[in-house]
């Protein structure tokens, strides 16, 4: 069992002059002294520091009133999401899970050990609520790999209290600084005991350096992408909202770029890449594209005057909306233990790391990333007039589909050329996501079309009225034509911005 906090804190350097007085702290009726805990804690990492190069710590703590396994994710600077599990001897299987996308194969060792001295002091308002914790910490911090190195320090640190207004730690940051204490140049413990500790360890090459040809352009994208996929797998992991659906966008960028810049990245290399990238998009929507559309059919239902609603039609959709549902995320978490998604992790990183680059990859950006988001481009052209010529029906629908795939292809393309093309390019963007929308509209029209059609069979098949089925697919069949209509004026006032390129 886990549990999990928001915690929100800043830190400060201390010089030993100890804790000025924060009684004048507006809000602050009283500085309380909670006095010494002793903490010992071990933080463990592979051997190549992957957890700590994303900021992600991962520690076994004795002493205070937390004592257990503590694993920390970064969200914005000086905020972090701390996931809690009891103590233990061996790492428990959930917080083992919640960094094997950054672990993988890797074994998990001890790498710094920090014993820390926490003199504690809550400050409360006068109804006695506690509006933060101030600790001066002493820290013993020693390397346990061979070799490292030790140091000490004593720094301040205040934490929020929970549900606590942010806007608080301003007014004692204001109280901090005119007492001569100074924000620490350290966002953790753990980082100023890698850096104190292994002072000659060196520094790798910055991943994010200012890009210069094309190539570095499409790497760039492509490794914002890799990096969410492996981000969001513990948030994915945890059920947290909208982690599935993000998570399954990264994948399909990345395929994008593949595809878009095949003049940049060898298509022999990337296509089986992009092959597994389409695995796991697919097992990310399973069930997300089931919720999307009986969302969307239960809504339609509930419009529908109760004396047109005829039968159990309510319960036949809820039984087809969990059909598939039971036991979902035990398989998504499956997945994402598979031995074919790690592989697929470790390729990604090889491709970043040893990228095959085709020999426009060391030109100069503007011409080859404008060429290759011009063609996408011309492709959703070719598609949206194919749809329109289309007689009503299934033609149409197959044909308006594939301009929705490429124009978010285009769209993705778009992003990647924005540091190049700036405004055309975030011009194109916007009108590449409204096309989507709209041609999304549409095909949403045509899967919950075919959605009622089967569920109409199966009440017929019981002896079920199925007036309200064919009820709903008609007010279904008018909004796909209602976007049909809308979509060549549409069309007409955003054509011409891919030429603009």
């Amino acid at each position: 069992m886990a549990d999990t906090k928001r915690e929100i804190e800043r830190k400060y350097e201390s010089e030993g002059s100890g804790l000025p007085d924060l009684t004048g702290v507006t809000g602050v009726a009283a500085v309380l002294d909670k006095g010494v805990s002793h903490l010992d804690a071990t933080y463990y990492d592979t051997a190549d520091e992957r957890l700590a190069t994303s900021s992600v710590t991962l520690r076994r703590r004795t002493g205070g009133s937390d004592a257990g396994w503590h694993l920390k994710f970064p969200v914005a600077p000086g905020i972090r999401d701390e996931i809690h599990a009891p103590l233990s001897d061996t790492l428990p299987d959930i917080l083992a899970g919640l960094v094997r996308s950054r672990v993988r194969d890797r074994e998990l060792l001890p790498l710094v050990r920090l014993r820390s001295d926490r003199d504690v002091r809550h400050l409360v308002d006068a109804d006695g609520r506690l509006l933060a914790e101030v600790s001066v910490d002493s820290v013993h911090a020693e390397r346990l790999t061979p070799g490292g190195g030790a140091a000490q320090w004593t720094e301040i640190e205040v934490e929020l209290a929970d549900e606590g207004d942010p806007a608080f730690l301003g007014k004692v940051d204001k109280r901090l600084r005119k007492a001569g204490v100074r924000p620490s140049k350290s966002p953790s413990k753990l980082a100023r005991a890698l850096a104190e500790t292994a002072p000659g360890r060196g520094c790798a090459p910055d991943p994010a350096a200012e890009p210069r040809t094309a190539g570095d352009h499409v790497l760039a994208y492509a490794r914002t992408q890799r990096d969410a996929i492996v981000e969001l797998d513990p948030a994915v992991r945890r059920d947290a909202e909208d982690s599935v659906h993000s998570m399954r966008v990264a994948t399909r960028r990345l395929r994008s770029t593949f595809k878009s810049f095949g003049n940049v990245l060898d298509r022999t290399v990337t296509d089986p890449i992009a092959d597994e990238l389409k695995w796991l998009a697919a097992e990310l929507g399973r069930d997300r594209d089931r919720e999307v559309l009986t969302e969307r059919l239960t809504t339609a239902l509930d419009e529908v005057p109760d004396d047109l609603v005829r039968g159990p039609v309510k319960e036949r959709l809820q039984t087809w909306s969990s059909a598939e549902h039971h036991g979902a995320r035990g398989r998504l978490i499956g997945v994402l233990d598979s031995r074919r998604y790690l592989t697929l992790l470790d390729t990604l990183d090889a491709l970043i790391a040893d990228p095959p680059l085709r020999k426009a990859a060391a030109r100069k950006p503007g011409k080859t990333i404008t060429e290759a988001v011009k063609r996408d481009f011309r492709k959703v052209t070719k598609l949206v007039q194919q749809g329109q010529e289309q007689r009503p029906g299934t033609d149409r629908d197959v044909a308006l589909h594939e301009a929705r795939k490429k124009a978010k292809r285009t769209r993705y393309a778009a992003e990647a050329a924005r540091p190049v093309l700036g405004k055309p390019a975030k011009t194109l963007v916007k009108s590449m996501k409204s096309l989507q929308n709209l041609l999304g509209e549409h095909q949403d029209s045509v899967m919950a079309r075919q959605t009622l059609r089967e569920l109409s069979a199966v009440a017929h098949a019981a002896g079920e009225d199925t007036f309200t089925y064919g009820l709903l697919h008609e007010r279904e069949e008018q909004r796909a034509t209602r976007v049909e209509a809308e979509l060549p004026a549409f069309w007409a006032g955003i054509k011409d911005r891919g030429a603009a390129l």
